[in-house]
């Protein structure tokens, strides 16, 4: 346990000194923050009808992920992984002491960690301060704010358990690009970082409550805005730790599957 803690602090601290990247990205997400605003704005001006989310709470979802994108976007990669499968340097990962999934998944998440850190509290001072309706909104009372911590935090823990399949993937199609743009893609969709899910179709909602995907991004930022009552909200905490719990016992299962598999340099 030691090693993965050293590795997930040495990760972390390494991440940190990207400061000023960091600021470029805090740009680029304030600046995509106010396209979604002003296009769900330009949406709920000519909705006819009570809507299933408010736009307040919806603004307040979008600054929400723009603050914590590194906690919730899949497309957020290691390439030194990738080159270690598709190089055959990853041998030299199997001479470590140490169990490769959780090697790797301290990594990834001192990665999500590190740039969530320097970023999200601009982000979120300066949304605050904005007029309404592009401001960021307070929750509703201290049980939210606490839930939604909770949730973000259990939600970035699963969300890196769902990454971890798609470095999985790459032993098998050797293929960095098409398994990231495969489950990029469609776990965004699912999960509600394109569209709310409040915004989607009943029949489709149904099918996306079963998934994980809704409990990394959906669920923790509707928690924050009090649209997800308390009760609703500590089930759900419940089905991040199951889903967490089933989809790590499957990563390890997986991985020492395609590493039974591996081929390097023709040995």
């Amino acid at each position: 346990m030691n090693t993965y803690y050293a590795v997930l602090k040495l990760r972390l601290q390494t991440g940190l000194q990207y400061r000023t990247a960091a600021w470029a990205g805090v740009a680029t997400q304030f600046f995509w923050g106010l396209i979604y605003i002003m296009l769900f704005q330009a949406f709920y001006s000519g909705a006819a009808g009570k809507q299933p989310i408010s736009l307040e709470q919806l603004t307040t979802y979008v600054w929400l992920q723009q603050a914590f994108l590194a906690f919730i976007m899949l497309w957020f990669r290691d390439n030194e992984l990738f080159d270690l499968i598709t190089s055959g340097n990853i041998a030299y990962e199997l001479c470590r002491p140490a169990d490769l999934y959780s090697f790797w998944y301290a990594k990834l998440l001192a990665q999500r960690l590190s740039a969530a850190l320097l970023r999200f509290a601009p982000i979120l001072l300066i949304a605050f301060w904005l007029p309404t309706p592009y401001g960021l909104s307070l929750p509703p009372g201290p049980w939210q704010g606490g839930l939604f911590v909770l949730a973000l935090l259990i939600g970035l823990l699963l969300l890196v358990a769902i990454s971890m399949f798609i470095y999985i993937s790459v032993f098998i199609t050797m293929s960095p690009i098409g398994s990231l743009l495969i489950f990029a893609i469609t776990g965004e969709f699912l999960s509600g970082m394109i569209v709310p899910l409040p915004l989607m179709p009943d029949w489709l909602q149904r099918i996306l409550y079963v998934l994980p995907f809704r409990l990394t991004v959906d669920f923790p930022f509707r928690v924050y805005s009090g649209h997800i009552p308390t009760q609703e909200a500590l089930w759900g905490i419940v089905q991040q730790i199951a889903w967490l719990l089933v989809l790590i016992w499957l990563g390890k299962k997986t991985m020492r599957s395609v590493l039974r598999r591996v081929v390097v340099q023709g040995g």
